[in-house]
């Protein structure tokens, strides 16, 4: 199978996030997300009820999306963050810690479910040439050189920009999105094509800083801590001020600071909302002993998998009968 190099022009029409991010022509509010129209994150971003009913702006790049939010053009932003096959999109923990605060509010886990789209009154043995983005073919490699192996494969910049690629003639089939193949008029020449049926992608949802949604009892805390490079164990402190109060650390991962060779800053996923004692605690913990610390939101966990049960005495009940018998001691009054 060949594979040719080539960047197909990833137009997005009417991309305009100039206006206010409520009150546009329907009255909606504006929400914006990684585009073009017809990707994972469209369809990840359909998931949630208010963006259904507001004004969908997709933008160029996730620094895009999340500006528009900063600069009060959309109310919120939808971006991946990682992907159960390919891991972290780096860019995306880069722009949550650069420029002014933004918090994730919720987030979306999206079964990635790939289908080989192509006009109507297309066969699979009349594939000749394929569009695919980069990530979307190595999903798919395995399928694509049983079912089709002489057939050219061209590297395009999206999903979206794949499946509109064949609408528009230029090549017989794309690997795409199943919004895609609705959104440009496509047939599914076949389904579930990725080599990986069980791969998932997480998206969150982010907005300008307010006040944490209300604890679900299933909640993630995420955060971004710059260790003490001058401190031995500064990573093993870290871990420590979260285990020791019951705090689960459900994912870790490191990305270069930019300030030189061998500096990082760690994006923590939390279980527990920072409403709770023991998450609070463990934030104050951190703060005293990091370098610095972001905090980047509490919110409702996506994932079907059971929260690890909680160990005894980490309970808000617990830390306030704690408080309170330090008191009596502090006062003299303690038995």
């Amino acid at each position: 199978m060949a594979l040719i190099h080539l960047a197909v022009p990833d137009t997005v029409p009417g991309l305009d996030v100039a206006g206010a991010a409520t009150g546009g022509p329907d009255g909606g509010s504006r929400y914006t997300y990684l585009g073009p129209e017809g990707t994972f994150s469209e369809q990840a971003l359909l998931t949630v009820a208010a963006a259904r009913r507001g004004i969908r702006v997709p933008a160029r790049s996730v620094p895009e999306a999340l500006d528009a939010v900063r600069a009060g053009e959309a109310v919120a932003a939808l971006v991946p963050v990682e992907n159960s096959i390919g891991g972290q999109v780096g860019v995306t923990l880069d722009e949550l810690v650069t420029g002014p605060p933004l918090v994730i509010t919720l987030e979306v886990m999206l079964p990635v479910q790939f289908v080989l789209g192509a006009r109507p009154g297309t066969g699979l043995g009349d594939v000749r040439s394929l569009a695919a983005h980069p990530q979307a073919y190595a999903q798919c490699r395995r399928w694509l050189a049983v079912n089709l192996p002489e057939a050219v494969v061209v590297e395009v910049l999206s999903n979206g920009a794949a499946a509109a690629s064949v609408a528009a003639g230029e090549y017989d089939a794309a690997v795409c999105a199943p919004i895609g193949a609705v959104r440009y008029g496509l047939a599914d020449l076949a389904r579930d094509i990725a080599d990986r049926p069980d791969a998932v992608t997480r998206f969150i949802f982010v907005q300008r800083v307010a006040t944490p949604p209300v604890p679900t009892g299933d909640d993630v805390t995420t955060l971004a801590v710059y260790i003490a490079h001058d401190r031995i164990g500064a990573l093993l402190a870290v871990l420590t001020e979260l285990a020791s109060r019951g705090v689960n650390l459900t994912r870790v991962e490191s990305r270069p600071t930019g300030e030189c060779m061998g500096r990082y800053a760690f994006f923590l996923d939390c279980a527990g909302h920072v409403s709770e004692a023991r998450v609070g605690e463990a934030l104050t913990g951190l703060r005293r002993i990091c370098a610095s610390v972001r905090y980047l939101g509490s919110y409702r966990r996506g994932g079907v998998d059971q929260p690890v049960p909680l160990p005894p005495g980490v309970f808000d009940g617990d830390f306030a009968a704690a408080t309170t018998w330090l008191a009596r001691v502090r006062a003299g009054t303690a038995s």
